[in-house]
């Protein structure tokens, strides 16, 4: 991709504040397209993690959510449930999560 011939923001290429500065734009760009690619395309958080299980491992924020990519039905007769995935509820590395249950009504 070609830049215009005026930048649309005064920068010094020589600057180690204005290089970092740009590559710190360019990935909260980057991420916020991607989300909002994900709801546009239907996914109802957004969501760009999946699993099959609940995290161990990275880090994570509160209010994140991990989609469950292998659902089964589990539990017992008359309670049985899906595990549609997993919400963050306290930010860390792993954080503190919780499974988010639906019943099946079997």
């Amino acid at each position: 991709m070609k830049l215009p011939e005026t930048p649309l923001l005064p920068i010094n290429p020589e600057s180690d504040y204005d290089r970092r500065l740009g590559q710190v734009l360019y990935k909260l760009l980057r991420d916020l397209s991607l989300k909002v690619n994900a709801i546009a395309g239907g996914r109802m958080f957004g969501v760009d993690a999946t699993a099959t299980t609940i995290p161990v491992a990275g880090t994570w924020s509160q209010g994140d959510i991990v989609v469950n990519s292998a659902p089964a039905e589990l539990g017992s007769v008359s309670s049985k449930y899906v595990v549609q995935g997993w919400q963050c509820l306290v930010g860390g590395t792993p954080g503190t999560w919780v499974a988010m249950r639906y019943l099946t009504g079997n």
